[in-house]
């Protein structure tokens, strides 16, 4: 089989396999075995064969994907090839959903086609503003996206169609322009406040922000640098890679159901605090220290593993998560105009503490995306519960990028994992009166 195998030695049975290595685009971008080929390792006929067992998939690739790349041991993530740094710094959000989408950045004139295609959709059936009015006035914002994007799915029939690609096109328009509407009705819901129609007129970011903060019959106009801001952050959460949330999409997508229903899925993934409620997790850590004089007392608490330290770390990333950079910078920007966060010193304090402290540095724990972001929509006066939302706005380009290459992936089936059972062997079952 030449040089590109492995070869595997069972030592149970002296059996050996050579199993053909496949490669990423480049070998340092990774490289694999084909899983079913250890099939062949076997006790005897009637043995299954072997399986590897992963945990949380720490190291199995579900996919071949030409979407992202992540090297987490450098510091880099890429967008259809494209540095992020690159993409924050000279696109816009809608820009980027097209490149994650298609594979390419759009000329001006199939970005005027797409972007009149997203605020074509951005409208909501009445009956949806019915649905978001029956939600308690308290209801977690994240959880009201996840129940109305369940609920789209009943109001397209079509939506079920995914071999039709101008229908797929078309929800993929509906989603990204809907998405973004039914977050800000669902915050105004949550304020007892009048409900702001989109505006055509407005970019896809400023639009957000006037259903956000808007006032009825008064013409808004944002903010140029805080638009931009959450332009920036938009273009962060897009995509990245094989994350929880993004193997939720495509594990509801392998069944073939409809973009709304595995997208509510998605969000419904995302809305843990271990995934996109991570930077509420950070503000209510920075809150709880309160102040700067505090933030020792605080370290020496999480190397006691009484509390945790919220946005350092990262499943992927080992050193510097190239998102917080840009973010951090951002932050300073937005503060010209909202003025200082006070959290903003705490959290630069944990972070110089941190980053000299060698408990945290051996073991990787640097600070990620989630780190400075909470701390930016605190700023611009969002409350908390919005924060995993706000990530669902832009993550749903990625969330489609990755189902519809998902849907034409010849080599995809149903998601269905192996397991290693662990339970009682057969045995009989006993007459209730003898148990």
């Amino acid at each position: 089989m030449g040089k590109d195998s492995l070869t595997i030695t069972d030592n149970r049975t002296g059996q050996t396999i050579e199993v053909p290595i496949e490669y990423g685009t480049y070998p340092k971008y990774g490289a694999a075995i084909p899983a079913a080929a250890l099939r062949d390792l076997k006790v005897d006929d009637e043995d299954f064969g072997m399986m590897t067992y992963d945990p949380g998939y720490g190291n199995t690739a579900s996919c071949k994907s030409s979407v992202t790349f992540i090297d987490g041991e450098r510091g880099i993530l890429r967008y259809r090839g494209y540095p992020i740094e690159q993409l924050a710094e000279h696109c816009d959000y809608l820009e980027v959903a097209y490149l994650l989408l298609n594979g390419e950045l759009p000329t001006q004139s199939s970005l005027d086609i797409w972007g009149a295609s997203i605020r074509e959709h951005q409208m909501l059936h009445e009956s949806v503003k019915t649905y978001l009015d029956g939600f308690n006035y308290d209801s977690h914002t994240m959880g009201m996206l996840v129940g109305a994007l369940g609920a789209l799915s009943t109001f397209y029939p079509d939506a079920r169609d995914i071999a039709d690609e101008e229908a797929v096109e078309l929800h993929t328009c509906r989603l990204i322009g809907k998405v973004a509407t039914i977050a800000a009705f669902g915050y105004r819901h949550s304020r007892g406040l009048p409900y702001i129609y989109p505006d055509a007129d407005l970019s896809y970011t400023a639009n957000m922000m006037q259903m956000l903060f808007g006032s009825p019959g008064k013409p808004y106009k944002p903010n140029p640098t805080l638009e931009r801001a959450l332009e920036v952050l938009f273009i962060l959460h897009a995509d990245h890679e094989q994350n929880c949330s993004a193997s939720t999409m495509r594990g509801i997508g392998s069944g073939h159901a409809d973009p709304y229903s595995a997208m509510a899925g998605a969000a419904a993934a995302l809305y843990g605090p271990l995934h996109g409620g991570a930077n509420e997790a950070v503000l209510k850590m920075l809150t709880r220290i309160g102040s700067v004089d505090n933030v020792p007392g605080y370290i020496e608490q999480v190397k006691k593993k009484e509390v945790l330290l919220q946005g350092f770390g990262h499943r992927v990333y080992k050193s510097y998560d190239p998102r917080a950079t840009i973010i951090k910078k951002t932050a300073y920007e937005v503060f010209e105009i909202t003025g200082k966060n006070p959290l903003i010193d705490i959290a630069l304090e944990l972070e110089r503490i941190a980053l000299e402290d060698d408990y945290f540095v051996s073991r990787n724990l640097y600070p990620n995306v989630d780190f400075y972001s909470g701390i930016i929509y605190q700023a611009m006066g969002l409350p908390v519960d919005m924060y995993p939302v706000l990530f669902a706005i832009p993550r749903t380009s990625g969330w489609l990028a990755q189902w519809r290459e998902l849907l034409s992936d010849s080599e995809q089936r149903i998601a269905r994992p192996r397991q290693v059972y662990m339970g009682e062997d057969e045995r009989d079952v006993a007459l209730r009166e003898n148990r």
